[in-house]
């Protein structure tokens, strides 16, 4: 007796039991049986081998399977944005294709659907992540998928590329004087150390170390529900070093809190500050009320960074202090910045041959 998968008519396959005759027990040894019936089970187990994938599901069937399946185990913003390009372009322009039918010329006509509808290269390109995601989980279940390949496509050109907004160190010396608690305190931390404004809200007051001189970030309150997670990777999870400013003004924010919430930062509910209505209500009117052009928290970051290129520090202690999982991404974000190193190269040059 033995089990094999048979292909039914959605295609999938369906474990069915069997047995094979082999002749009376009177008549053979266990042995001799079992050496009768290898070739049996060979054929079976061949067949397993050379299993053809099941063909049988559209995109939007298999985006509900990914849904109860996978997407309850991904960050709360991974599948927010994911359910955003579904809803947006996957679903309405691919959602009735059977797996098979996505081919790298049919996604080659999707994405000259996005470019034509004014989306940029960057929209197309996530876009096409979350296809790809998609498309190898369900390679990976068995499933039959066309030939998409991501790197053969060719995708949109790509358009000027603005500069991220980056709040000078002027401008942020002039928020954190001007700006109420804890704001001011919330403006320095983040702008010192160049946190993600999630990880600020999210910093306990265990994170805070006086006697390491160190603030460890460990985690990030999410945009959307407020409640802590992990940080945005592995890198993301560091002590970083704690200025005797910042050790000063943690210290004298420490003293009014009510140590009922171990985290460092809430509002009078007790409950974590929302980054949008923090930057809505309370940044961008004092920006208005300063003359300050305006921006948002990341700018702060942004600014960190700029400052720290300009000032000559290395791209390798800037990447550490923004904690990016790779060097290419602080100088692909960053490379405008021109630091003293670069300026007096170019005037001592300038010098020599300019009259």
């Amino acid at each position: 007796m033995f089990r094999k998968d048979a292909l039914q008519t959605n295609g999938t396959f369906k474990r069915e039991q069997c047995w094979q005759p082999l002749g009376l027990t009177s008549e053979r040894s266990g042995r001799t049986a079992w050496k009768q019936f290898q070739p049996f089970l060979d054929s079976v187990n061949d067949a397993a081998v050379r299993m053809p994938p099941r063909t049988g599901l559209t995109l939007s069937e298999f985006v509900t399977e990914w849904r109860t399946m996978v997407a309850v185990n991904l960050k709360g913003s991974t599948t927010r944005a994911a359910e955003s390009h579904l809803r947006a372009h996957l679903i309405p322009k691919l959602g009735t294709l059977h797996l098979p039918e996505i081919t790298t010329k049919v996604v080659q006509g999707f994405v000259a659907h996005l470019a034509g509808g004014g989306r940029s290269r960057k929209t197309a390109e996530n876009v096409l992540l979350t296809l790809s995601s998609l498309l190898k989980t369900a390679r990976s279940w068995g499933y039959a998928c066309g030939d998409f390949r991501f790197a053969d496509l060719t995708l949109p050109r790509e358009g000027v590329k603005a500069e991220p907004r980056s709040f000078t160190d002027e401008e942020v010396k002039k928020i954190i004087a001007n700006a109420l608690e804890p704001l001011s305190t919330i403006v320095a931390v983040t702008a010192v150390l160049g946190l993600r404004i999630g990880e600020t809200l999210a910093l306990r007051t265990f994170d805070v170390d006086f006697a390491k001189h160190v603030i460890r970030v460990r985690q990030t309150v999410d945009a959307a529900t407020r409640i802590p997670c992990g940080v945005k990777s592995k890198a993301s999870s560091v002590d970083l070093p704690m200025s005797r400013e910042l050790e000063t003004r943690l210290r004298a924010h420490l003293q009014g809190h009510d140590h009922k919430n171990e985290l460092l930062f809430v509002n009078r509910r007790g409950r974590p500050f929302s980054a949008n209505k923090l930057r809505e209500k309370q940044l961008h009117p004092l920006l208005v009320a300063l003359g300050i052009p305006r921006g948002g928290f990341h700018s702060m970051r942004h600014g960190a960074a700029s400052s720290l290129l300009a000032g000559g520090v290395t791209p390798a202690v800037v990447q550490k202090q923004l904690r990016h999982s790779d060097a290419r991404i602080t100088l692909g974000l960053y490379g405008h910045v021109v630091g003293d190193a670069q300026r007096d190269a170019v005037q001592n040059r300038s010098t020599k041959l300019v009259n």
